[in-house]
């Protein structure tokens, strides 16, 4: 068991006084290892349950409906829905209240957007605004921190594309890339966009290359180290990017040109070394801005020594369980 603070006695007070709840959303991004603390999370409810910490992971939110109509969909009416999700997670939150939890973990990546709207799109996740706007009314001003993992930009769009290659998208072009690298928005963008939805609540940012194998850490720096923290399952790494051999295999399955892709085995570096300068250029005025306090919104998280990645998905694994990106960012839809 890795190092533990214990809560406060102002803090344990305040929750055993007046039934304070810490209402801890976290949103991804995507290809930040999130199915890696989602899983992390699961296969620990239990023990977390037992120390007053409940999850509400994408079984919930999206196979259980929790957060289905706060973004509408086609042919619904969108108020009704957002109504009814409004209440259900009143209800949830309450239920979760009175049954003694002092923590509640809500984690869906999909409340960005998604991975395919970005590769389509080719932004990065131009209508977050808005998404988390609705979101924030959703959950009724009752959010405590907001949890954002961040990643080299260069590394987030290969991952991305690879990504989207092996689920039916084209390889880019170098028109493509090159709208990728100058499309404008980045972390420091969207960090302002989570400010402006949930005033006033705390943002903690992770490093996703220091952090993704670890989500027994990301778990306690959530925390602020108040939950004996289970070290069962730390160390995976769920759901990573094909590399180029698999890549290839899919190309030719689906009777594509595999030329399109390097020769070689290991992780496909579409960008140029102009490009991927650019993108990580960005990413390092992005983290500067994160770790000067964005104005007073963030506090960016740093682990003293970066953490090895751990154990990676059995074959076959990378498309299936708790990644459901494929929604077209749509949160808890059926369909």
């Amino acid at each position: 068991m890795i190092g533990v603070l214990t809560m406060s006695p102002l803090v344990a007070a305040l929750h055993k006084a007046v039934g304070f709840m810490d209402v801890i959303l976290h949103i991804g991004a995507h290809r930040t290892a999130s199915t890696t603390l989602q899983h992390y999370l699961r296969a620990n409810t239990e023990r977390l349950r037992a120390q007053g910490l409940g999850v509400w992971g994408p079984m919930q939110t999206r196979h259980g409906g929790l957060l289905s109509g706060v973004i509408p969909v086609a042919g619904a009416d969108p108020g009704a829905g957002f109504d009814r999700a409004r209440g259900r997670i009143a209800l949830r939150l309450d239920s979760a209240a009175r049954k003694g939890l002092h923590h509640v973990i809500i984690s869906d990546e999909n409340i960005l957007g998604s991975v395919r709207q970005n590769l389509r799109q080719r932004r990065f996740y131009r209508d977050a605004g808005a998404r988390l706007s609705r979101f924030a009314a959703a959950f009724d001003g009752r959010v405590t921190r907001i949890v954002l993992a961040v990643r080299r930009l260069d590394s987030l769009w290969e991952s991305s594309l690879a990504y989207g290659v092996a689920r039916g998208r084209a390889v880019p072009s170098a028109d493509d890339l090159d709208r990728f690298v100058t499309q404008g928005r980045s972390w420091r963008t969207l960090a302002e966009e989570v400010a402006t939805a949930f005033p006033g609540v705390a943002i903690q940012v992770h490093v996703h290359e220091e952090m993704a194998g670890r989500p027994d850490r990301r778990l306690w720096h959530m925390l602020d180290g108040t939950v004996s923290v289970p070290q069962g399952n730390a160390g995976l790494w769920l759901n990573r990017a094909p590399g180029l051999s698999a890549l290839r295999e899919i190309l030719a399955l689906r009777g594509e040109d595999t030329n399109l892709l390097p020769p070689g085995d290991g992780r496909w570096t579409p960008f140029d070394d102009a490009q991927a300068a650019a993108l990580r250029e960005i990413h390092a005025d992005d983290l500067f801005h994160l770790a000067s306090g964005a104005g007073g919104t963030v506090r960016l998280i740093k682990e003293a020594t970066p953490q090895p990645g751990g154990t990676n998905l059995p074959d076959g694994a990378m498309t299936r369980g708790q990644d459901d990106d494929g929604q077209d960012g749509c949160v808890a839809q059926t369909g």
